[in-house]
């Protein structure tokens, strides 16, 4: 799933508080730098961002069943 730009915006906040260092530290990258009023992501941060969000979003835990 493709998502837009404020998309991607909204999902960095939270990977900005993850645990991964690289990508909290992206992810404070590109919300620094969105600032900016006519600033748009490369193709390749876009390509990170939607990894990024996506992986957010696939990311099982495992859960015991009890009955």
């Amino acid at each position: 799933m493709t998502r837009n730009f404020e998309e991607l915006l909204f999902h960095m906040k939270a990977i900005a508080r993850s645990s991964d260092e690289w990508a909290a530290g992206f992810a404070r990258s590109i919300l620094k730098q969105s600032k900016r009023p006519s600033w748009r992501p490369s193709t390749k941060q876009e390509a990170v961002m939607q990894r990024l969000v996506a992986e957010r979003f696939t990311e099982t835990e495992e859960v015991e069943l009890i009955e």
